[in-house]
């Protein structure tokens, strides 16, 4: 991921993956991903102006309740929780548009759900910002992957 050694032939890792366009997706975690990804691929930079590759982003959010307590009521109430965000990817090339790699990968971030509803509430907030960071990361690591042996077949 961090190496400079070539992907294909006359590039290194890292210019290839700066030259990934990440298209727009529509909710917010899935926006916390798309941007965690620009970054990381740019290492900063933003998008490339000429992409050599595209990448097709679709995310999911699962939100479940991990754990329960018993209240002075007949009701349990809901103490912890868990994201889960998974990521379903296509790797294209950008010039043919034939498709290079596809793949899934999934995160789970936990979480406490205080009894006040705003701070259980930003406490998923903050939950799922984690997950995308590092959902972003796993991807990333894939993406490089997947490009490295695209390279090696292209060659």
């Amino acid at each position: 991921l961090y190496s400079s050694a070539p992907l294909s032939t006359g590039s290194s890792a890292n210019a290839e993956l700066a030259s990934i366009a990440v298209k727009p997706v529509r909710t917010r975690y899935a926006q916390q991903v798309r941007n965690n990804l620009i970054f990381g691929f740019g290492r900063g930079a933003g998008e490339p102006a000429s992409p050599l590759y595209s990448l097709d982003l679709g995310v999911t959010e699962a939100v479940e309740s991990s754990a329960l307590v018993q209240v002075g009521t007949d009701q349990d109430e809901p103490t912890a929780g868990s994201v889960t965000l998974t990521a379903g990817y296509t790797l294209t090339d950008a010039k043919t548009g034939a498709v290079i790699a596809v793949g899934k990968r999934a995160i789970t971030s936990s979480f406490d759900r205080p009894r006040q509803e705003f701070a259980s509430y930003r406490a998923q907030i903050d939950a799922e910002n984690r997950a995308a960071r590092e959902l972003a990361e796993a991807l990333q690591l894939s993406i490089a992957q997947d490009l490295a042996r695209h390279g090696k077949t292209a060659s």
